[in-house]
């Protein structure tokens, strides 16, 4: 219990900055909550006034909390929502930062995660490369994703690229812990393709088989594979099939475990996410945020190769 609470306490003060008398909120449910009272004993050895809110477990990711969580996450100086499914994509999330309350969400940590993978990584490091992916992301009009054959083109143009870098320190600031990805909305409407996902997905994990996904102006249209039938269980609407993220893993400490927290950030990956992504500059509010993890894909950013085989080139020029 003591090693938890030293890396409990490392990891906020590292990447949240938590410091002595801020208020300090700790947002949980039943899955989660003997690491969120770990985190509330490091909160306090730091000093901070550490409150711990126990709520009812979400049915799915992207669900929004009940209101009064909302509410006490706008007035705590940082919050850590250490959950089953994720908050990250949610209003309530959205208006805590906009009041300037530091957000780290970590949905579906394990204990496994403080002490291998993600967690440990030189976030140093994780946030130059994250941030200098972004830029590129930033500087594009169009993504082209390539594997095994197939192709997926979607229009990013004018959309503002978020750099999760884990290092979340300043008024406002937001993201997953561990963290390490760069990510974008895609423009609404615009993908059309097919590509293969091989990794994982959250809330099914590690797939057994791959799954082919057919994309027509910006919709999922057709699943293919073992397990079709799950994913369109939780993207049952209309809303929640339209592509609303992509994104770039950026940590090369993360490992694919079936936790999407983790899976996503793998250095060597991408993802691409259904649902909302109103929370990110996109226009879409679906109730949902489903993320799929794909393995060594192929890259293009307008036209000119930017990953190889899931590796960024990131030292190359975008000029044509």
């Amino acid at each position: 219990m003591a090693d938890s609470i030293d890396a409990s306490v490392k990891l906020l003060e590292d990447c949240l900055g938590l410091k002595q008398n801020e208020l300090f909120l700790i947002v949980t449910d039943n899955k989660k909550i003997a690491l969120a009272q770990q985190l509330h004993q490091a909160g306090q050895r730091i000093g901070a006034e550490s409150m711990l809110l126990l709520m009812e477990e979400r049915k799915k990711s992207g669900q929004e909390p009940p209101i009064p969580v909302a509410e006490a996450m706008k007035q705590a100086d940082a919050v850590v929502c250490i959950t089953e499914h994720s908050l990250t994509h949610t209003a309530a999330r959205k208006e805590a930062v906009a009041t300037g309350t530091r957000v780290a969400t970590m949905p579906g940590i394990t204990e496994d995660m403080f002490y291998h993978g993600a967690v440990t990584a030189d976030y140093k490091k994780v946030r130059a490369l994250t941030e200098k992916v972004t830029t590129y992301l930033e500087q594009s009009s169009e993504v082209r994703i390539e594997k095994e054959g197939e192709s997926l083109t979607f229009s990013i143009a004018g959309r503002h690229g978020i750099a999760s870098t884990g290092v979340l320190t300043e008024r406002g600031d937001s993201g997953n812990l561990p963290s390490g990805e760069a990510y974008i909305a895609p423009v609404e409407g615009t993908a059309t393709g097919k590509v293969k996902v091989d990794g994982s997905i959250a809330d099914i994990g590690i797939l057994n088989s791959p799954l082919w996904l057919t994309l027509e102006n910006g919709k999922l249209v057709d699943v293919q594979g073992e397990a079709a039938e799950q994913l369109l269980t939780l993207l049952h609407t209309d809303k929640s099939r339209q592509l609303a993220e992509f994104g770039i893993g950026t940590n090369d400490k993360a490992r694919i475990t079936g936790v999407v927290l983790e899976d996503e950030k793998v250095y060597g990956t991408i993802h691409l996410a259904f649902g909302s992504n109103v929370t990110f500059g996109g226009q879409i509010e679906a109730g949902v945020h489903i993320d799929l993890v794909i393995r060594d894909p192929d890259v293009y950013l307008d036209g000119k190769k930017f990953i190889n085989k899931g590796i960024p080139l990131v030292n190359m020029s975008l000029s044509k």
